[in-house]
Order: structure tokens, then sequence, then C-alpha cells
């Protein structure tokens, strides 16, 4: 299973009613410290749920960041986020 794999299917166990995007960044960072042979090592999430109604962004990169703990702690070189509600993300 790849990284990115890895990441989206903790982020639903933690997220089950969210919208969850995974993309996988490590090729605009080729060469960088960090940076690993092969890839997946940067990547970009964009969570949706409506756990986080009522709490600081600080705190939905947290719950984001407490979920993929054993990845942080290895594969996993740089983490972006975007983290909102449902009603954050609907158009206007």
């Amino acid at each position: 299973m790849s990284v990115a794999e890895l990441i989206h299917q903790k982020l639903e166990r933690a997220f089950p009613d969210a919208s969850i995007e995974v993309k996988d960044e490590s090729h605009l960072h080729a060469g960088h410290a960090g940076a690993r042979e092969g890839g997946e090592s940067h990547f970009r999430v964009r969570v949706i749920s409506d756990k986080f109604e009522g709490i600081s962004r600080v705190a939905r990169q947290r719950l984001v960041n407490d979920a993929l703990k054993e990845e942080l702690a290895g594969p996993i070189h740089a983490l972006a986020m975007q983290t909102l509600t449902s009603a954050e993300a609907a158009p206007d």
C-alpha cells in the first residue's frame, strides 16, 4: 500500500463522515532535504468534516496529526493540510 493510500485510510477511520483528498507532492521537492528516493514524503491533505465544527484551526490540525502520528514519525517529511467543516467548504 502506498503512503498516500495509508494516509487516506487512516483519515477515513478518524473522520468517518469526511470528504478527504490526499495529494503526493513529493515530486515538487526532489533533491530537497527530507525528500526520499521514490517520493512519498511530502503530502497535502484536505479534510472536510463536521467533526471540526466549533474548534480552532490548530485543534483541527492536531486531530489530523494524531490520526497520522506513526506516519509523521516515519515516511512523511512534510504535511500541508486544509481542515474545513461542510459549511466552510460549501460554495458561496
